[in-house]
């Protein structure tokens, strides 16, 4: 039995690992590489492994860091089962065949450049096609429903506490009348976040890979991050800007539209168009409507209450091009939500073209933002940022909410691990920023007493 670290060893985006037993192998997760273009021409590298070898993938949730290379396994023969949490299928059908989309347009446009150079064309990563055999071969599963899925191998999901249908996956080993449990954390999220509930506790295991993202570092008090987001909306109104909130479509999308509904009244919300600009996010946030069963019980007496969630009385989902860019004629009193969460692309770029340098405009950044990307140049105050090609100067003024994250922090990750009081697991640390990584595995060892190491990638590890 052994386990192969690959993906997200060194780095936070590309998640996979690799389980061996009983003469299967397993993917646990198969992600994208994101950031930096020379970061995202990785994905085209061929995997460790033959993908007609792969038995089966589990696959944590929903976020294309996690989920984005399936189509790219099954595009090169893979033909197996893809096991997720019922909640995480829905999602992958919106995400997938949206990345599908995304690369294929951007083999267009890389092949307008190289016709116009005389270089030879490149294909897409994988189509929207290969996105949709991938969705056929998904088995949904639900919540603390444990299944053989292969002889002498069995998984169990747990809820992760990071978005709708993410989960910890616990997985049982036999071979040669020996047993061993491992459990991959999947990205695991705060505590006492809305919407969601808490990351569930798991008592033995004797291997736990986890995530590192915030592994090193603590989110602000949650009460004070809501004070300080009506801070911000209430400075804007007074200097009549629009309010820009780059967001990941699932997840941060659907949390700030709670908030938004929770505290309309206080906000003062009634004076503001709140804009749901993202076609992804739309239909993701049907996804959370339609499980309320997985709901903390704040967000259900809340749904209870007003039937529906979010309720914004003047919300206005703009799933088209023309729509979002009608947005960009109003000039004050706009609240606008959209993607890409790192202003990386999409929708978030364009109307970011038209505020960034007006000076009563404001943008509120409620999320990581690695280096390379224009978030990470908004939040280290640059001076100007480049779009489409042009130098921006940044006039609007630039607030960072650190209590947000969709990821857990050293706190949290710690009270998740504390939870394994049947067993001392040997603990690996990936999913993080180096120094973040290498901090979290020193408090694992000296606040659990547990072994804790941080693999690299390709280290092959015999259980």
């Amino acid at each position: 039995m052994q386990i192969e670290f690959y993906g997200a060893t060194s780095g936070i985006t590309g998640s996979c690992h690799i389980l061996r037993a009983n003469g299967e192998t397993i993917l646990l997760d198969c992600g994208l590489i994101q950031g930096r273009r020379e970061e995202m021409e990785k994905n085209r590298r061929p995997f460790p492994f033959s993908p007609d070898e792969i038995s089966a993938v589990v696959l944590s949730h929903g976020h294309i860091d996690h989920s984005g290379r399936i189509p790219l396994l099954v595009k090169q023969g893979y033909q197996g089962p893809i096991y997720a949490q019922n909640a995480t299928m829905e999602l992958c059908d919106i995400m997938l065949q949206d990345s599908a989309f995304l690369q294929e347009k951007d083999a267009q446009y890389e092949n307008k450049w190289r016709k116009r150079k005389g270089k030879p064309f490149i294909d897409p990563l994988y189509t929207v096609a290969d996105a949709q055999e991938a969705l056929e071969n998904m088995v949904g599963l639900k919540y603390r429903e444990k299944k053989e899925i292969l002889p002498g191998i069995s998984i169990r999901f747990q809820d992760a506490g990071h978005i709708l249908g993410s989960s910890s996956v616990e997985v049982w080993l036999s071979e040669n009348g020996k047993q061993r449990k491992m459990v991959f954390s999947g990205d695991l999220g705060q505590y006492d976040t809305p919407i969601i509930n808490d990351p569930a506790a798991i008592e033995e295991a004797d291997h736990v890979i986890i995530e590192s993202t915030y592994g090193n570092r603590r989110h602000r008090e949650r009460q004070k991050t809501i004070e300080e987001i009506g801070e911000i909306i209430r400075e804007a109104t007074h200097q009549k800007g629009n309010l820009l909130i780059p967001a990941f479509s699932i997840g941060r999308s659907q949390e700030i539209l709670y908030y938004l509904g929770k505290y309309y009244d206080e906000w003062g919300l009634n004076r503001w168009q709140v804009f749901l600009d993202s076609p992804m996010a739309i239909r993701a946030s049907k996804v959370y409507w339609d499980y309320p069963h997985l709901y903390d019980e704040e967000a259900t007496k809340l749904r209870k209450k007003i039937h529906e969630m979010p309720h914004l009385q003047n919300l206005k989902l703009t799933a088209s091009p023309q729509e979002s860019m009608g947005i960009n004629r109003i000039k004050s009193g706009a609240i606008i939500i959209s993607a890409s969460g790192m202003m990386t692309g999409g929708r978030i770029i364009h109307h970011l073209k038209h505020n960034i340098s007006r000076s009563g405009s404001h943008v509120m950044i409620v999320g990581y933002q690695a280096n390379g990307t224009m978030g990470r140049a908004l939040v280290e105050g640059k001076p100007t940022v480049r779009i489409h090609g042009d130098e921006y100067r940044v006039k609007a003024k630039v607030h960072t909410v650190g209590g947000l994250s969709a990821h857990g922090d050293v706190d949290d990750l710690t009270r998740w691990l504390s939870s394994y009081r049947k067993s001392s697991p040997h603990v690996h640390v990936v999913h993080g920023e180096p120094e973040s990584k290498s901090d979290l595995r020193d408090h694992i060892e000296s606040a659990l007493g547990f072994k804790a190491s941080v693999p690299d990638m390709g280290d092959l590890l015999d259980i």
